[in-house]
């Protein structure tokens, strides 16, 4: 109690007057300035409560954000493993342009000029009756992976693989026009072709096979319906209609180790490769005769060509032909115009 009074004498010491008199006015009791003293410290203790409960409340508050964080990121990662599992089931452009919003999940479809591609492997029902289902199941996924990969690059969109045969398509759901999406299509095939002559020897050594696997090709340019099939549960991206059935038709007739084009697909890159005489075929399901032609696989299928167009003009020159002569007669015209 001396210190409280100490500390009162000295309080009421400040409410002296500058020249000494004491200040009525202001004067009050031990008892009044003890009630303030314990006001005022009772005012600094709550407010040192309030500051502690609001740190504690900042700290659950920061905790519980982080475990927040945590989780988002442990289901963000969860989600991203899961899509890349499914993005197997799918070919790249569909998953692409489904995760990215581009395309909904929903039945719907259109019509759309696509080129259609399919393959099969020869005699494959006779092959797999030699092989164990292990050793059947190892060719197959070899067999497709690399035809995969060079579908892939080439910008095809895989349909799907029924057994050993495989569906492909040009034009959806990205194009870069009718024209080079066929020739994009028929490059692909001879790529396809090419490797398998690359693997000649391979299939005997790996799986055993009396024979290399030989594969034929069928294509066809045409409009399509495309887009999702099925039911609310489960929905296929596809297409469907008669180019398609043609393109799977010319694909049976082919002969061993070739690629069989539609005139349709013809008049797009007739320009860019070499081909066998035109032949008319006779397809089952098909109510006319169909002209087709075999693209040629060698060394020089593939045709150096350059292309110039003008207003007045319009130049095509085979490159890979182009002699000197060549040069100086085109040198000559265009000096004499």
């Amino acid at each position: 109690m001396n210190i409280i009074s100490t500390i009162l004498k000295a309080k009421r010491g400040l409410n002296t007057k500058l020249d000494g008199g004491p200040t009525k006015m202001n004067e009050t009791t031990p008892e009044e300035e003890l009630q303030n003293l314990k006001k005022e410290v009772s005012r600094l203790r709550l407010e040192a409560n309030l500051r502690k409960s609001l740190a504690t409340q900042l700290e659950k508050q920061k905790k519980v954000a982080e475990d927040a964080k945590a989780e988002a990121m442990t289901k963000s990662q969860q989600l991203e493993a899961v899509s890349g599992q499914l993005a197997k089931y799918l070919s790249p452009q569909i998953y692409e342009s489904i995760f990215s919003g581009k395309q909904n999940v929903e039945i719907k479809s259109y019509r759309k000029k696509l080129t259609v591609f399919f393959s099969d492997i020869i005699n494959f029902t006779n092959i797999s009756e030699t092989l164990e289902s292990e050793e059947l199941t190892a060719l197959l996924n070899f067999y497709l992976n690399e035809m995969s990969q060079i579908a892939l690059s080439f910008g095809g969109t895989i349909d799907k693989y029924i057994g050993d045969a495989v569906m492909i398509f040009f034009g959806d759901p990205e194009t870069l026009g009718i024209e080079e999406d066929a020739h994009r299509c028929v490059s692909m095939a001879i790529a396809m072709q090419k490797r398998m002559v690359e693997l000649q020897g391979y299939w005997g050594k790996q799986f055993g096979l009396k024979q290399d696997l030989q594969i034929r090709i069928g294509i066809n340019t045409g409009y399509c319906t495309v887009g999702n099939f099925g039911s609310e549960d489960r929905l296929d991206y596809t297409v469907v209609g008669a180019a398609v059935n043609l393109a799977s038709r010319l694909e049976g007739a082919a002969p061993a180790s070739s690629i069989l084009i539609s005139e349709e697909t013809f008049l797009q890159v007739q320009q860019h490769f070499d081909f066998k005489e035109a032949t008319e075929l006779e397809l089952k399901g098909v109510g006319r005769k169909v002209k087709s032609y075999e693209v040629m696989i060698d060394d020089y299928e593939v045709r150096k060509i350059l292309n110039f167009s003008g207003d007045s003009y319009d130049l095509t020159v085979r490159k890979d032909q182009l002699g000197e002569k060549d040069i100086d007669a085109l040198k000559k015209i265009i000096s004499e115009l």
